[in-house]
Order: structure tokens, then sequence, then C-alpha cells
């Protein structure tokens, strides 16, 4: 069974040249330092956007329970750098069809999994 995360940006004006640079910097490094090799899904994000959307993409996590919960810390952290980048934006975050709250102070984050 897979488990996927999914991010979407919303705002009015499109990403400047600065934010586009900043994302792909967010993209790469993180994709880069991810816990198990990329033969696993990293950031992606869509090519084709709908009107009003600036980001959007998603992860699909591994089915393995060992490789699980580190991956989920690791994209988790990602995706709180992405929203850094476009701080602006109206986003939403979900775990499939569960909403992953922000909090200004840990930004995107599960109870327990640090644990």
């Amino acid at each position: 069974m897979s488990v996927s995360l999914y991010y979407t940006a919303r705002r009015a004006a499109p990403l400047s040249d600065a934010e586009l640079t900043a994302v792909g910097q967010v993209v790469d490094t993180c994709n880069a330092n991810a816990p198990f090799s990329l033969e696993e899904e990293g950031l992606y994000l869509y090519d084709q956007l709908e009107p009003g959307t600036v980001l959007d993409g998603s992860t699909k996590l591994p089915a393995a329970d060992d490789r699980a919960v580190s991956s989920l810390v690791h994209w988790l952290a990602a995706v709180t750098a992405l929203r850094s980048t476009v701080p602006d934006a109206d986003w939403a975050f979900t775990l499939d069809d569960y909403e992953i709250e922000w909090d200004d102070h840990t930004g995107y984050h599960l109870p327990g999994l640090d644990d």
C-alpha cells in the first residue's frame, strides 16, 4: 500500500526568479540528503499548474516499515523548507487525506515522530 505526501502553494503572483532558484535549491538539497536512495521518490514538483497555483508536488513514502518514519521526518522538514521560500502563499499539505498542520515555531511535524 502506497502513502504519499501532497503539497500545494497558491497565490495570485507567480514565483519570482529568486523564489524559483530558492525552491530549486531546496529540492536539490533535500533530495540529495534523503535518508535512503532516491530509488524511492523525493520531492517531486509538477510541471503543469492550475491558475493561481505556484507550487504543487508530491512525495511517495517508502512502504518498508523500517524506512517510513525517518523518511517522513525528512520530508516534513523538506516541505517546511519549501514553505519558507514562499511564505506568503496559501499552503496545503497532506499525508494522503490527513491534513498536516503548520506550526509557526516548528513548521510541519506530526506529534510523536521525533520520539
